[in-house]
């Protein structure tokens, strides 16, 4: 009988005494099958060509008029080609568990063992197989809101899907030249790909790590025994996480424009003649961002590393003041190790929120002020580029090769990262 459910799925469970899973599992062949010979097929033979037929005005003779014929939509053809696959693959996974599950029916059988009937499996869901009951409806909402959304997405990087040649409605496999295009040093987009790369990993860096230095500087000038009001001083500085971040960065948007209240008070008192270029210099704006990050995002690090200064053993404090260790000595053999130790998985998961920090960089500055090519600008990062070659540009296939190049990063910088840091190698005692 489990031979047989090779070829008839559910056959060999039926065999075995469980009637209704089995004649379940054959009604999902029999439905595959349906599928597969109706627009399972079809689709499947549209995905190499992605569709050829134009549409438009065609004659007919019969009517002596012309007709619009509709044409061929390779959006449409491409996601339903991707979700065929996953059917497919869907049901080779289901053929390979009901011919486990029969198999070891059919063992259990041979020894005597006693085969679960429907009722005692639909108990085992709310008892000792609960974590299947509990978890089927998330893997589904993953695989079809996620997973296939993102294959699909994936699948344009290698397509002609942009405005260039009019390739939005009709389009077709491109191989890996979009790739080519994007990693070469000599073409527009490859010099803009690089040039944003560089920007991207300095504002991360400097976003990261100025952020952490001096959120830690200002807690443990709050956290000395000798500051009073220590809640106060926190409140201020936490105060600025209550307002929205896109509020806060619009405003300063808005106050640092050539006739923003900034400019428009330093020329008042006579400080400068001319307007700050904050938003019409590179460089400048570049700082501004920078700058602008840090009041946004000291707070949180402030909050972060206040917690854990409380939670540093005084005993350690103690004997290495006894031992004759000053101030300075104490906090980089002792604080800042143990802070590391601690933040290392908190710094990376700020570094790569900072790579992909679009409200920043899109709230302040749009990426501009000037191009260094005709689709990013100076400020751009890796994401409000992807943003602009897809939403503004319509360079989908770009877009989606920029996607996966950020993805391949970070995912590279993360795990080289954290698998070399102490949090990884030692994750049970600090030093």
């Amino acid at each position: 009988m489990t031979r047989l459910s090779a070829l008839l799925m559910g056959v060999g469970i039926i065999g075995h005494g469980q009637i209704v899973k089995g004649l379940l599992i054959l009604l999902c062949e029999v439905a595959f099958i349906i599928y597969m010979i109706g627009p399972g097929a079809a689709n499947l033979a549209m995905l190499p060509s992605l569709g050829d037929n134009p549409g438009g005005e065609v004659w007919n003779e019969a009517k002596q008029v012309y007709e619009y014929m509709e044409g061929d939509n390779s959006q449409i053809l491409l996601l339903s080609g991707v979700i065929t696959c996953f059917v497919i693959a869907a049901f080779i996974a289901l053929w390979v568990l009901q011919m486990r599950h029969s198999y070891r029916l059919q063992v259990e059988k041979e020894e005597g063992r006693h085969v679960p009937t429907l009722v005692e499996d639909i108990r085992s869901l709310f008892d000792s197989n609960l974590h299947i009951t509990l978890m089927t409806l998330p893997c589904i909402g993953i695989l079809v809101f996620n997973i296939v959304p993102l294959v699909y997405m994936i699948s344009m990087a290698f397509t002609t899907y942009s405005k260039e040649d009019e390739h939005l409605i009709l389009f077709d496999w491109d191989g890996l030249n979009q790739f080519a295009r994007v990693l070469n040093l000599n073409g527009n987009i490859g010099r803009q790909f690089w040039q944003v790369l560089r920007w991207t990993i300095v504002w991360a860096i400097f976003a990261t790590f100025l952020n952490y230095i001096l959120g830690m500087v200002l807690a443990l000038i709050i956290n000395r025994k000798d500051t009073k009001w220590k809640g106060f001083w926190r409140f201020c500085f936490v105060l600025s996480i209550a307002v929205p971040q896109f509020v806060t960065l619009m405003i300063m948007n808005i106050m640092l424009q050539p006739s923003g209240a900034i400019n428009v008070l330093l020329q008042n008192l006579g400080l400068i003649s001319n307007p700050l270029p904050f938003w019409t210099n590179a460089n400048w704006a570049k700082v501004t961002i920078i700058v602008i990050n840090l009041w946004v995002g000291i707070p949180y690090t402030l909050l972060q590393v206040t917690g854990i200064l409380q939670n540093i053993p005084v005993e350690l404090y103690e004997a290495a003041r006894m031992d004759g260790a000053g101030p300075v000595k104490i906090f980089f053999s002792i604080t800042l190790p143990y802070m590391l130790f601690v933040t290392t998985p908190y710094l990376i998961s700020s570094f790569v929120g900072n790579i992909n920090n679009f409200n920043v960089i899109y709230l302040l500055s749009g990426g501009g002020p000037t191009y260094v090519g005709d689709t990013a600008g100076q400020t751009d990062l890796l994401v409000t580029w992807l943003y602009k070659l897809t939403v503004d540009q319509q360079y989908y296939n770009l877009g989606a090769v920029i996607g996966i190049m950020t993805f391949v990063i970070l995912t590279v910088v993360t795990l080289i990262t954290y698998r070399n840091s102490g949090s990884y190698k030692n994750e049970e005692a600090f030093m």
